[in-house]
C-alpha cells in the first residue's frame, strides 16, 4: 500500500530522476529491525532516533506520527521520525521530537537528507500545521528561524573511578562526598513505582505538569534493555531516583527527581555521581547530562560539575504560525500557572497533568 509520503513525493518528482534519488517511506512494524540497525551505526543518529518512540508516542499520547526513511538500493541512507500534535491551546505542529532532546534529519548520505527535508517539508504544508520543527544538534537551515533557549551537556567518561571524581569542580565534589560520607547507597529497581514518587513530587515543587504512569512504564518496556531506574537511599528510605536511558557507548539520565529530604543530604549530587561511576565501570565513555534551559538551574547544576553547554539548533519553518512557539516555564504568562499548580495537592496535580503535558511535547 502506497503511503501519503509516497504520493507527496511523486507529486514532485521529475519522472526522469526518479531511480536517481532515494525513496522516502514511511516506518512499518517489519522495518523497525532495520531502522535500528541503521540508527545504531549512524553518527548523526541518538537515542531519540529509536523506533521504539514511535510506539511510546502513539500509546502513551495517542499522536499521530510519520517515521521517515528514505532507501536507496534495498539500503536505509537516513531517517526522520516526526511527530504530529494538534492542540487547540497549544497549537499544531510537525516536529522531530516531540517528548526528546535531540531530533531532526540523521543520515549517511546528502541525497538522504535532501529527500527527508524535502518530504517532511510537503508533509506539513498538507497537513496545514503551524509550524515544522527540528530538534538539531547542528543547524541544518540557516534561513529558518530558530530558538536560541536550549544547550546540551556532554562529557567524556575517563577511564578510572577515581579520575572522574576528581574532574569534578572542588564545591561539587563536596556536594558528593557530602552523601557518600552520609550512607546514601544506590540500587537498580524495576518497575516505576518508586522512582515515579520521587520524580512526581519533584516537578511538583517546580510547578510543572507531569507525566503520565503510563509513559514511564512503555519506556521501561519499549526500551528494556537499555532504559534503567536507579534509586537512592538513606537507611531504607527513598530520596531521590532517575530514569537513564543508554545508547551505544553513552549514557543519559532523562528523567529525575527527589523527595523533599534529597537537598539536605545532596541526594541529587551522589545520584548522578553513582550514575557515572557505575557507567564507568561498565565501560562506557560519554556522560550526557540532557538539556536545559539557559539560565536557569539546572543548567547552573550541571556547569557546577564542570560540563560546558553546548547549543541545540532546534529550526522551526513556520506554516501557519507568524512566530517560533514559546511554551515553556521562563515565558513570563506561563508565571501565575506555575504558581498555583504548586499549590494544587499532589495526587489532583498527578492526576491532570498528563493531560496538559501530552499536549505540549
Amino acid at each position: 500500500m502506497s503511503s501519503a509520503i509516497d504520493v507527496l513525493l511523486e507529486e514532485h518528482k521529475d519522472s526522469s530522476l526518479v531511480a536517481e534519488k532515494p525513496s522516502v517511506h514511511l516506518l512499518q512494524a517489519q522495518d523497525a529491525k532495520r531502522w535500528d540497525e541503521f540508527v545504531l551505526t549512524c553518527p548523526e543518529a541518538t537515542f531519540f532516533h529509536r523506533a521504539g518512540w514511535q510506539t511510546v508516542i502513539e500509546r502513551a499520547f495517542a499522536h499521530k506520527t510519520w517515521f521517515l526513511y528514505a532507501e536507496s538500493r534495498g539500503h536505509i541512507h537516513g531517517v526522520l521520525p516526526l511527530a504530529e500534535i494538534n492542540s487547540r491551546v497549544f497549537g499544531h505542529s510537525l516536529s522531530s521530537l516531540p517528548f526528546c532532546v535531540y531530533g531532526g534529519i540523521a543520515a549517511i548520505s546528502e541525497p538522504a537528507r535532501e529527500a527527508l527535508d524535502v518530504a517532511a517539508q510537503e508533509l506539513a504544508s498538507r497537513l496545514g500545521v503551524d509550524y515544522l520543527e527540528y530538534r538539531n544538534v547542528k543547524t541544518l537551515h540557516l534561513d529558518w528561524p530558530g530558538k536560541d533557549l536550549y544547550v546540551t551537556f556532554r562529557k567524556e567518561i575517563l577511564p578510572e573511578i577515581e579520575q572522574n571524581m576528581q574532574a569534578i569542580p572542588r564545591k561539587q565534589r563536596a556536594m558528593v562526598r557530602k552523601g557518600i560520607k552520609g550512607g546514601l547507597e544506590s540500587t537498580v529497581d524495576k518497575g516505576i513505582e518508586r522512582f515515579f514518587s520521587a520524580y512526581s513530587a519533584s516537578v511538583h515543587r517546580l510547578g510543572t505538569p507531569v507525566f503520565s504512569k503510563r509513559y514511564f512504564r512503555l519506556l521501561e518496556e519499549v526500551f528494556i534493555d537499555d532504559c534503567e531506574l536507579m534509586i537512592i537511599t538513606k537507611e531504607g528510605r527513598m530520596i531521590s531516583a532517575v530514569m537513564s536511558f543508554y545508547f551505544r557507548d553513552e549514557v543519559l539520565p532523562y528523567y529525575g527527581g527527589g523527595t523533599s529530604d534529597a537537598r539536605d543530604v545532596a541526594g541529587n549530587d551522589f545520584m548522578y555521581w553513582e550514575l557515572m561511576r557505575r557507567a564507568c565501570e561498565r565501560g562506557y565513555k560519554t556522560f550526557d547530562f540532557g538539556r536545559s534551559k539557559r539560565n536557569s538551574g539546572s543548567f547552573d547544576f550541571k556547569k557546577n560539575w564542570g560540563f560546558e553547554p553546548q547549543p541545540l539548533h532546534y529550526e522551526y519553518q513556520l506554516h501557519r504560525a507568524e512566530a517560533v512557539p514559546d511554551n515553556n516555564p521562563l515565558n513570563p504568562k506561563y508565571q501565575l500557572f506555575i504558581k498555583a499548580w504548586r499549590k494544587l495537592p499532589l495526587s489532583l496535580a498527578n492526576l491532570v497533568g498528563p493531560h496538559i503535558v501530552r499536549n505540549l511535547g
